[in-house]
Formats: structure tokens, sequence, C-alpha cells
């Protein structure tokens, strides 16, 4: 076996790399060899794709799109107005038999006040709940961050009322709320804009589901098997 060290190798590919994203640098232009070097500034993106295949000026709409995408991605997916949000979630979490509710930091107290389960709010006097307990806990309520409705899409980021990643990958049943229309965007492209890339973003499309060789569908192996969405509107 060779004893020679593998760090030039390493340092050239970097080299090339850096290169190759410096902005205004012509094909076969010499890398830029100062350590930890890097553009400084972005070239324009190309933007002119189609950003939405479906209209944007019509909410209801694009609530019956989502709700039609969600439903499709097998999530249960159930419409109310905002005043009614305690009742639905509360008959959700008594005819699932939810004893436990993780609750996330900033979810609003009266969304489970109707519920018999026994809210565990993450941070609360108990401290953080760890993946053990989460493990034991029966549901969790989350809000979101967007709804996208040509892909069926839910985007948690961490922000009030959705709570650490841990809380919507852990228990086996996830309620999440969208407030329609306000958090409900056309498509991919138009949903970006409005998300923080620095935040901790969680994208779900229907219960968590994966498939063998042999195209068997096994569900609730890496997240919640059952995902019950409630599209909730002001009137």
């Amino acid at each position: 076996m060779s004893d020679r060290p593998t760090g030039g190798s390493r340092e050239a590919i970097l080299s090339r790399i850096r290169a190759a994203v410096r902005p205004g640098s012509p094909p076969g232009s010499p890398p830029d060899s100062r350590p930890g070097a890097r553009a400084t500034t972005e070239e324009p993106v190309p933007r002119d794709y189609l950003r939405s295949h479906v209209r944007t000026d019509d909410p209801d709409a694009l609530i019956d799109l989502l709700h039609h995408n969600l439903a499709d991605y097998r999530a249960l997916v159930h419409r109310c107005t905002v005043d009614r949000l305690p009742e639905v979630i509360g008959v959700l979490l008594d005819a699932r038999g939810s004893r436990t509710v993780a609750v996330p930091p900033g979810l609003p107290p009266g969304w489970t006040a109707a519920a018999s389960a026994r809210p565990l709010p993450d941070g609360g006097p108990g401290g953080a709940l760890t993946a053990a307990r989460l493990d034991a806990v029966d549901s969790v309520v989350t809000g979101c961050a967007l709804a996208i409705a040509e892909t069926g899409t839910l985007v948690l980021d961490g922000g009030p009322g959705q709570g650490r990643r841990l809380l919507s990958l852990v228990p086996d049943h996830h309620v999440c709320v969208v407030l329609a229309p306000g958090q409900v965007v056309a498509s991919v492209p138009l949903a970006l804009p409005r998300l923080d890339p620095a935040r901790p973003q969680t994208w779900i499309s229907g219960p968590s589901a994966t498939s063998d060789i042999e195209l068997n569908r096994v569900e609730g192996v890496h997240g919640p098997r059952t995902l019950e969405v409630v599209l909730a509107t002001p009137r």
C-alpha cells in the first residue's frame, strides 16, 4: 500500500471546485489558491420557468387542490372553520383513543382544549420531550409554515406551534393544522421565497412510507403512520 499523502489530491479537487463556482471564471482559468477562498458574489439564476401550473388568484380552488393531493398521498383530510378547530381536534384525538398528546411551544392552547388527551408541552415543566418519551406519546398536534397545493406537501420549519423536528417524526399519529387560505401556496417555486433557508425545514407529503424491492408499501418506518390534516378557514 502506498504511503503517499492524499492531501494534495484533495486540495486539487477543492481548488477546481472553487474555480468553477467563482463568478466570471472562464473555462480553464487557474483556481483561486487562497486558503478558504470562495465566491463573494453570485450570478443571477434564471427564473424564466413556469412558476405555477394552476391559477393563483382563486383561494378556494387552491384549497380544494391541496385537499385532493393530500388525500392522494393517503393523508386523512378534515375541513372546518377556525372557531370549530378545538372541537375537530378533540374529536380526532378521542377517536384515536389518544391519552397523551405532545404540544409544541407556541401552539394555541385552545386547540387541544376540547380533547380528553393529556397535553405534554415540549419544554414545559417536565423539560424537553426526549425521543423515548415521544415514542410513548399517542399523538402530536402542530401547525405548519406552509402547505403546497400542487404537491400536497406540508412544510414545517420549527416556528411557533410547530416545534422541533423530533415532535413530528417520532409519534405515530400527527395532526397538522393548516390555516387556509393564508398558509396555502400553489407551487414549490412560490413557496420557497416565503421560507427561511436557515431554518430546519421538514417537508411532508402524506404519512411516512417506504417500499421494498417487491414494492410492498410499509408505513410508519421513519415518521408517523397516520397523518391527519385539518384545513381551517375563517368561514
